[in-house]
Order: structure tokens, then sequence, then C-alpha cells
């Protein structure tokens, strides 16, 4: 049994007076102790939802949440928030996307750090400051006065190292990074991956990466699981998906980023329109209105998770690109 398991994810909003809004949308995916599983696609496809419901941080009126995530054997989506409480950073942790408004401003780094330790490990005084020095100096921060200063004197990449010694303080056996190294430069992103790289492979902490960087997920991902309108619409192997992208949404999600292997001067082939042009997915598939395979068996009803090309390689689509000798033998 995997370590984590979704099963069917769905996250309604609702308010009085309005059509309610389905964020995620019957999303599956698992994740094993030492696996890191990437959930990828624009803003707007249901990845920071996703996560939000899993740690159980979503408003409580005004959402509709329904599923299975077992977490261990346990439904997280059904437990008690006293039990959630104590099982939300000593056993699953997360690292936020912008670690200045996930930090609290007017409370010294050490005190916030600390303060784990004495909720989940029990330690106080000396002992918690020095474990909390030891954290720091793990991430890349070795001054131990760093733990007197406040979030805005901190660089956003040390901000974002201090949020990740936050996230491992009790050793979690599972841990959701929600697009880690936004807004860092290109230096400080490298240095974040890997350490959560080694953070895996050292601890065997199983990791779920949420991001929109496909350079992120060719560095980093075991599995990845592609999102649109709220839908996984491909998911398959590193390897498999970058070779061989079959849902037309994960091939133009490719084919809009440079490649150092392109010929000189060949254009990017960006995906047209925005996430905001889509159908409903029960009258057909939602990227209809942005995609170039599309035909009229598109909009006749909701695709279905299917293994066209391999096994494991799954794909929402009634019209997948298929490499060129496989597109010949099925015509």
């Amino acid at each position: 049994m995997a370590l984590l398991s979704v099963d069917e994810l769905s996250v309604t909003f609702t308010a009085k007076g309005r059509k309610d809004s389905t964020a995620v949308d019957g999303v599956s995916f698992d994740v094993d102790q030492g696996q890191v599983v990437g959930l990828v696609g624009e803003s707007g496809c249901g990845k920071s939802v996703t996560s939000l419901a899993l740690m159980g941080l979503l408003p409580g009126k005004g959402v509709r949440i329904g599923g299975r995530a077992l977490f261990d054997g346990a439904d997280l989506l059904s437990m008690s928030p006293a039990k959630r409480r104590d099982l939300r950073g000593s056993q699953l942790a997360m690292i936020f996307q912008d670690p200045l408004s996930s930090l609290n401003p007017v409370i010294p780094i050490g005190v916030q750090v600390t303060e784990i330790l004495q909720r989940h490990r029990g330690l106080k005084g000396e002992a918690a400051r020095k474990e909390a020095a030891h954290l720091l100096d793990r991430v890349g921060i070795p001054d131990p006065t760093r733990l007197k200063e406040y979030p805005h004197q901190l660089s956003g990449g040390m901000r974002q190292r201090a949020l990740i010694a936050m996230a491992v303080a009790c050793a979690p056996r599972m841990l959701i990074a929600d697009e880690p190294t936004t807004a860092l430069d290109v230096t400080i992103q490298a240095q974040i991956l890997e350490l959560l790289k080694e953070l895996v492979d050292q601890e065997g902490t199983a990791l779920l990466m949420i991001t929109h960087d496909l350079g992120v997920v060719a560095g980093l991902c075991d599995q990845v699981n592609v999102l649109y309108a709220g839908r996984a619409v491909e998911s398959a192997a590193r390897r498999e998906l970058f070779a061989h992208p079959t849902h037309p949404y994960a091939h133009g999600l490719l084919g809009s980023i440079p490649r150092l292997d392109a010929p000189r001067g060949e254009p990017l082939r960006p995906i047209r329109g925005s996430i905001n042009d889509r159908i409903a997915w029960a009258d057909g598939c939602a990227f209809a209105p942005r995609c170039d395979h599309y035909t009229m068996e598109c909009l006749t009803g909701t695709p279905e998770l299917t293994e066209p090309r391999a096994a494991g390689h799954q794909v929402r689509c009634v019209n997948p690109v298929l490499p060129k000798n496989q597109a010949e033998v099925s015509a």
C-alpha cells in the first residue's frame, strides 16, 4: 500500500446565490515512501487546492470535499481536526509557495521553528534553540544569529530555507511542496531543489511536488500527473512523459518551453487561449476549445483515463497525440 493514496478527490466551493465552482474534480494518485510525485499544470488547474485539502487547510464553510485520501491507511478527509493537528507537522508537512506571507512577520524565525519542536517533539528552552540552529544549518543557514531575525530581514532564498527547516523539523514521512521555487533566482532554485532531493534520498521522505515548471519536474520527479480544469489528463513516469507526451495539453506544455536539443531558430509552440477557455467536463473534454487535435467526438461526453500507448501511461483523450510510427500503424 502506498504511503498516500488519493482516490477521486473533489473540492467544490459553494456560496449562497452563486453557482458552485469545482476546483478539483475526481483526482487520484499515489505517493510511496522515497518517491517524488509531481502535480503539473497552469495556474487554476487545481494543484494548490488539492494540497490544501490534503492538509486540512481549506475553510470550514463554503467548501464541499469528496473522495478519500488515505495516509498510512487513515483517511485524512474524515479525520477529526484534533487528530489532523497532531499529524500535521509531525508526519505530514508542507512547504508553501510564498514564504513571506506564510511566516509570521512579527515573530522571530527562531521562535517559529522552536514552536514546532515544542509542540511535536517536546523540546524546550536551550534544547529547542540548539535544535532550531541545527535545522537552519542543515538547510544552508549556518549562522545561529539568524534565529533572532524577523522574516523581512531575510532574503527570499533564506525565507524559503527557513520554511523547509520548519517542515522537516520532525522528520515527516510525507512532504508537500507547493511551488517552493517560485520568485527565486535560478541559483537559489537549484539549491532548494537539491536540498529536497537530499531529503528524499537520505531520509526516505515521500514528496509531492506541485509546480508549473517542467524543468523542476525533469530534474526531480519520478511520476508525473498533469492536471487541467481540476482533472488529471495524463499520468506517466517522468521519462515516459517527456519522451512521449500523449495528451494535447501535455504535448503543448512541453512544446511551449525552450529546449537545448531543438534545432536553431525553431519557434516555440504556445498553447492558444487561457485556462478560462474551457467547457464543463460533463459536456466533453474541458481542453477542447484550446486543442488543435479536437474532433466532434471530444464534445460528446466525458473522456476516461485510458492507456493508448504503454502500460502505466494513462491519458484522458479520445484523439491523443501518438508517435509518428504508432500513428501510421493505427491508420
